[in-house]
């Protein structure tokens, strides 16, 4: 008859310890998602209260360097100053679902605002499709005529590793990033906020299409927490009843 082979005492124990550890990590990944939930809930609720908050100066060019870019996501702010249309750039994109009309493949008309009381702020105007990428660029107004002007606030995207590099001589970006579109304007026009504005939607049909500002966060930590604690649950019934199991061989 073959003997059953058993682990030593001191095996036994390293096995439990390890599984135990095992769970309690599972906890602490369980607790550290539900504190990411409450963190995701408390910006959820700050960046609504924000949206529909009265537009606010827009922040001089003294503050650029020291300012919380994402503490002032999506707040409606106001600029006065000027259009520099003759210095427009286009970013690639592909509007999905869009607010207006217009969708599908096309760009982002980003021009430079430069503020009565200095410096520049790129303001996306909209959006419009491929088709007209060569009219946006072509306006060769300066727009010397002083307005005022509200949009929400943005910090600027960051280039991924795949990025191409910009397309000058069509005046074609791949991303709303202010220090990448600097390269592509007036130098004359510096300093350049490192944030841009979003424009709300205009008239119906017109373009380009403002109002796509998409204001989404990914929020799926409850169900991480959840699944965490599963696991440290089944790691813990399965020490049990291998446990048991254990206790049952040895009597044997």
């Amino acid at each position: 008859m073959t003997e059953t082979r058993r682990l030593g005492r001191g095996m036994t124990w390293t096995f439990i310890v390890l599984m135990l550890a095992l769970a309690a990590t599972c906890v602490w990944l369980g607790n550290w998602q539900m504190h990411r939930l409450a963190e995701k809930e408390a910006l959820i609720a700050a960046v609504d209260a924000r949206l529909h908050a009265d537009p606010i100066p827009v922040p001089p060019s003294t503050e650029w360097a020291s300012l919380d870019l994402e503490a002032l996501n999506f707040q409606p702010v106001s600029l006065t100053g000027s259009f520099r249309y003759n210095q427009t750039v286009t970013v690639f994109t592909s509007l999905l679902d869009g607010r207006g009309p217009a969708s599908g493949p096309g760009f982002w008309v980003v021009t430079p605002f430069v503020l009565a009381n200095g410096g520049t702020v790129f303001i996306n105007r909209g959006f419009i499709p491929e088709d007209f990428q060569e009219a946006a660029i072509a306006d060769g107004d300066n727009g010397d005529a002083q307005v005022t002007i509200s949009g929400l606030f943005r910090p600027g995207e960051k280039a991924g590793f795949v990025t191409p590099g910009p397309n000058t001589s069509d005046r074609i970006e791949w991303v709303r990033d202010p220090v990448r579109l600097a390269a592509m304007v007036d130098p004359a026009l510096a300093p350049i906020a490192p944030f841009y504005v979003d424009l709300p939607a205009s008239a119906p049909g017109e373009l380009p299409q403002g109002g796509e500002t998409v204001v989404e966060f990914p929020n799926n930590h409850l169900g991480y927490a959840y699944t965490w604690y599963g696991f440290a649950i089944v790691a813990v019934v399965m020490l049990g009843f291998w446990i048991i199991r254990e206790r049952s061989d040895r009597k044997g």
